[in-house]
């Protein structure tokens, strides 16, 4: 097992909304089924996950237990943003039986998606190592799911770009068509918020120039090919930070990142994941 650096913990408020909906909408009326367990009857479990994976979501397990049960012992044997070989055990709990199986997937259902972004995030780190490329995700997240999720891109290594449509602005095709060229759509985002990051989306190298002169904190280079990718890092020397979106994948990033581009932003962080296979097995006391 490897350890990651220390992550930022994560809002308990914001898990505790997480929590709270998962378990109502698997709860509903109650149980049935676990009201086959007497009430008063202690069980112990282990939590073991069968793919290697990196972990991320501990917080979120734990809250769904507790929520049932705020006796429940969970004895984790490792860290969100550490790698674990496939076969590994990751917990141990301890607790009232029927709040463990009660609780057993809404947990399990946070930390197998949670891990699965932290690792599919770690992927596309390793495929950049070497270069000094940011691997950012994007807003393409589960719906109710996006601080969860984007606290998982961060134990893989990943970074945030915005949390949404309020803390940076992006200028994109669409924007410029209504504000009239780029240059006016830039001065009104200057005007309205001139604290927050702007970023303009560009789809040619005329555009590039515009944006260039424009003054932006970032330009987004969409869908260029590797030609024109090198091609706009020449031309912005460094004056303003490039990144890149679209066509990105495991295959074609290290070619991406190694143009001299400053960021990469992968849609398939948080769209495209798989859940890590865990499993959870009772053992009454």
């Amino acid at each position: 097992m490897s350890r990651a650096p220390s992550l930022a913990a994560p809002d308990a408020a914001q898990i505790a909304v997480d929590v709270e909906r998962a378990l109502a909408e698997d709860l509903g009326t109650g149980d049935a089924t676990a009201e086959l367990l007497p009430g008063d009857a202690h069980a112990h479990a282990v939590l073991t996950c069968r793919d290697a994976a990196v972990i991320a979501g501990t917080a979120w397990f734990d809250a769904c237990f507790h929520r049932l049960d705020p006796a429940v012992q969970i004895d984790w044997q490792v860290s969100d943003g550490e790698m674990v070989e496939a076969g590994a055990v990751i917990c141990h709990l301890s607790g009232n039986a029927r709040a463990l199986v009660t609780a057993e997937r809404s947990a399990l259902n946070f930390l197998q998606l949670l891990s699965a972004t932290a690792t599919v995030t770690a992927a596309h780190v390793a495929a950049v190592a070497g270069t000094s490329v940011r691997i950012l995700d994007t807003r393409k997240t589960i719906p109710g799911l996006r601080i969860a999720q984007k606290y998982a891109v961060r134990c893989g290594g990943g970074h945030n770009h915005r949390i949404g449509l309020y803390d940076a602005i992006l200028i994109k095709e669409n924007h410029i068509i209504a504000a009239g060229s780029i240059a006016a759509a830039v001065r009104a985002a200057r005007q309205l918020h001139p604290d927050l990051l702007l970023e303009i989306e560009v789809e040619d190298l005329d555009e590039l120039a515009l944006a260039l002169d424009a003054g932006v904190d970032r330009i987004m280079l969409d869908n260029f090919d590797l030609a024109r990718m090198a091609e706009a890092v020449r031309r912005a020397a460094g004056r303003t930070p490039l990144e890149v979106s679209g066509n990105v994948d495991l295959q074609t990033i290290g070619k991406f990142a190694r143009t001299g581009v400053d960021f990469i932003s992968v849609g398939a962080l948080t769209k495209h994941v798989r859940a890590i296979d865990l499993s959870l097995r009772l053992q009454l006391a």
